[in-house]
């Protein structure tokens, strides 16, 4: 067993504590976004918890998906999941994201968000409150810190 250096238990240390999200809009009503908004400013605060959104898949750890996935955006999504590093963990965010909600038989929806990429927590609403989606992200950050 190989072991691990002090730089790397530092670095991991700090990445359990202070996760960084990344948030990819599919297709949708962008209710669902504008929770995740809400989410993101002071009356809510989740940088108390120690997450903080980036726009740079590269540096995340979470990645926070919001609307029905298109065919036009399920490469762009698997992109950006394919270009975080590990460990990561992906939170589904209301019903089209989960189920395609609204847009369940439309010609242009993959499916689910689960069909794509595979998905640590779920947060169902529509849309869901910042309180539910808070919760959801201290479940995700609990998942990614026992897969760290």
């Amino acid at each position: 067993m190989r072991k691990r250096s002090a730089l790397r238990k530092v670095a991991d240390y700090a990445r359990r504590k202070s996760p960084w999200i990344v948030h990819m809009d599919c297709a949708g009503c962008n209710g669902c976004d504008l929770e995740i908004f809400a989410t993101l400013t002071p009356r809510y605060d989740i940088e108390r918890l120690g997450g903080l959104e980036k726009g740079n898949p590269r540096q995340s750890d979470i990645l926070i998906v919001a609307g029905a996935i298109s065919k036009k955006v399920k490469p762009r999504l698997v992109r950006i999941y394919e270009q975080m590093p590990e460990p990561k963990a992906v939170m589904a965010i209301g019903s089209c994201a989960i189920t395609k909600g609204v847009f369940h038989d439309a010609y242009n929806i993959c499916g689910p968000l689960d069909n794509v990429i595979p998905v640590d927590v779920y947060v169902p609403g529509c849309p869901p409150k910042p309180e539910a989606i808070i919760d959801g992200l201290l479940k995700t950050i609990e998942l990614w810190r026992k897969k760290a």
